[in-house]
């Protein structure tokens, strides 16, 4: 683990303080994972870029959030977890879909659960998938537009999750409740 500060707005490099005040505006509270980041601007900059391209692709709201648990799931991000939790429930995802999400388990719904084992098989073989495994995402109806679109959000999950391995970043008060470890992993002290 590398002890890294969470910035505020009066500690954070110059460069980053406009980034953390986009946070507090848009947000409402600087997440903790942005307060890490903000040591390196262009890190935070890049991170909240892609997360906004990320919303704006071909994909829907529900299709971003299974492409995001699912990659917070397999990299086991205790930060992300809860995070996207939260705000997949501000989206109104179902709830029986992020259940299944948080404990890796197949969707009920044929075109998402396409998504998510598609999702986790591109991470898991570093996007040498296998012709069968793209048949299946486009017979499920998706395009050429949304592969490409979801490498979007798996860019964006490897940023976040590595930095919150690597800084084990403290959870956000407002998504305690969504707490999460991994299968097969002890819970966490307490922060």
């Amino acid at each position: 683990m590398v002890d890294f500060v969470k910035h505020t707005l009066e500690t954070a490099p110059e460069e980053s303080r406009p980034l953390l005040e986009n946070s507090q505006k848009n947000i409402g509270m600087i997440p903790g994972l942005h307060a890490v980041m903000a040591e390196s601007p262009q890190a935070l900059q890049a991170y909240q870029q892609l997360h906004a391209l990320f919303k704006q692709t071909s994909l829907g709201t529900v299709e971003t959030h299974v492409v995001w648990l699912t990659l917070n799931v397999y990299h086991e991000c205790h930060y992300c977890v809860p995070a996207h939790t939260g705000l997949a429930k501000m989206d109104k995802v179902p709830d029986d879909v992020i259940e299944a999400l948080r404990d890796d388990r197949p969707l009920s719904d044929p075109r998402l659960e396409t998504l998510r084992s598609f999702t986790k098989s591109l991470a898991e073989k570093r996007g040498d998938v296998d012709e069968a495994e793209l048949q299946a995402f486009f017979d499920a109806g998706f395009t050429k537009r949304n592969l490409l679109d979801l490498h979007v959000g798996l860019a964006q999950k490897v940023m976040s999750n590595y930095i919150n391995h690597l800084a084990q970043t403290p959870l956000d008060e407002p998504f305690k409740k969504f707490d999460w470890t991994p299968p097969g992993k002890t819970a966490r002290a307490a922060e």
